[in-house]
């Protein structure tokens, strides 16, 4: 992990970080301005077949969020003659990055939520909302509840799934019993009204958080909501001990900043638990065993593992381990993000695997999704046109807050290239100096990528 950037060590942290927000900014006035006219937002009746061929070649999005909504928007821009379906189960967006603030009512639910059906209207693509059930690679096409439509290209950007069976097995009682009383609300849906509840109704006593294994869902995120708990309940004065249980070594990422906000702001009510790697979960009898011990709780959220969203695994594009056993993660290209034999299928954001043996995986961020989705838009355009490929490096930022009074936010930047080995290197950089002033950067980078995808 890196150390705490200072101002002599990093000089460029900031310049470099206010020339990324100009540059999306100009970017999404510039993209804005070339927006084509397409089909109108539907939501279809079952039947065999949901759409016809239109006599356009067809691009179909399988995922509604950071990196499906920017895909959609991009592709008509940058391959205006494309037919574009973006299939989403959701009937409106919800935001996950930043959903923390709105746990403690820092920020309000339109914050975070957008209509599908408006980008739909204004970038010229097709809105359908349904569940997917089958992923038909050899026909190319994708069966949903609402009936199947065909591909020519295939991008799935669906996120993640909770991975219970790692500590029930087929035991189905306990997963639900989980889910249903310990909810994390890692995945858009109604999961983030329950633990907003559990939070808020929370009357004391020990609060245990399981981390998930990495990799996982935005890594720096169960910090934070830690953090946001802990001055919800100090302000309240309630007496609450927060547990985190990390199966890693140390807190990673932004070490220092967590570490000095733990031992700092909350030093009474948050304790940081390395090396807890789960053992057992009785969610029935509210105990948690570990590799570092026994925890009993009085309420929890308990974090699971993750794993690629349900339709990588219906399409048959989960990777595989030296031994053959499978990763849990899409198995694609690490610069193009496409299947190794079906190369107009492509996989972008959370579920994605290992990219690099220099570092792993991408961060399993919101802004790497946006990033993702720009650039395959540029490759499927390219495919269309008969080009071959060029690798396009994205980046990634984050921040998160972890006071609320006053405001104060700590950060993470993290850069690629491609090395002399002619694998991406990953340079990370950890803004560990809380402040209001990282908090404002957070509201306007926020700001430029709704505009980018969601709001025009």
């Amino acid at each position: 992990m890196s150390a705490k950037p200072t101002r002599e060590e990093n000089p460029s942290l900031q310049p470099r970080r206010r020339a990324l927000l100009q540059a999306g900014a100009a970017m999404t006035l510039a993209a804005a301005s070339v927006v084509q006219p397409g089909a109108q937002p539907i939501i279809m009746n079952s039947s065999s077949e949901l759409m016809p061929r239109s006599g356009k070649r067809r691009v179909v999005i399988l995922g509604g969020g950071w990196g499906g909504m920017t895909t959609a928007r991009h592709v008509r821009e940058q391959a205006p003659d494309l037919e574009v379906v973006l299939i989403e189960r959701n009937p409106v967006f919800w935001s996950c990055p930043l959903s923390n603030k709105w746990l403690i009512d820092v920020v309000d639910t339109n914050f975070l939520v957008h209509s599908y059906m408006a980008p739909a209207r204004r970038f010229g693509y097709t809105f359908v909302q349904a569940e997917i059930t089958e992923v038909d690679r050899a026909k190319r096409r994708v069966h949903t509840t609402q009936g199947h439509v065909d591909y020519d290209w295939l991008v799935i950007s669906a996120g993640i799934r909770y991975g219970f069976e790692a500590w029930f097995g087929n035991d189905r009682k306990a997963i639900e019993y989980t889910r249903t009383n310990y909810a994390t609300a890692y995945i858009p849906s109604a999961e983030h009204a329950l633990v907003k509840q559990k939070i808020h109704n929370f009357k004391g006593g020990t609060f245990v958080m399981t981390l998930p294994p990495p990799p996982h869902r935005c890594p720096p995120s169960p910090y934070e909501r830690a953090c946001l708990m802990a001055w919800l309940y100090q302000t309240r004065k309630i007496n609450a001990k927060i547990i985190i249980l990390d199966p890693k070594p140390n807190i990673a990422p932004i070490t220092a900043g967590y570490a000095q906000a733990f031992k700092e702001l909350y030093p009474d009510t948050i304790t940081h638990v390395p090396k807890a790697v789960i053992k057992e979960v009785d969610p029935f009898n509210k105990v948690v065993k570990t590799a570092a011990g026994d925890f009993k709780f009085d309420d929890a959220l308990l974090m699971s593992p993750h794993q690629a969203a349900d339709p990588v695994w219906k399409a048959d594009l989960i990777g595989k381990t030296p031994e053959g056993r499978p990763t849990g993660w899409a198995g694609v290209h690490p610069l193009y993000y496409n299947a190794p034999n079906d190369p107009q299928v492509f996989v972008i954001g959370d579920s994605m695997g290992a990219v690099s043996p220099h570092f792993g995986h991408y961060p399993k961020a919101g802004h790497v999704a946006n990033r993702q989705g720009r650039s395959v838009a540029r490759y499927i355009a390219m495919q269309a046109k008969g080009e071959a490929l060029k690798p396009i490096i994205i980046d990634n930022l984050c921040y998160m807050l972890v006071n609320n009074n006053p405001r104060e936010a700590i950060a993470v930047q993290f850069d690629y290239k491609i090395g002399e080995d002619g694998l991406l290197r990953q340079t990370q950089i950890d803004d560990s100096e809380r402040r209001e002033e990282l908090w404002k950067e957070d509201l306007r980078w926020v700001d430029i990528m709704y505009k980018d995808f969601a709001t025009g």
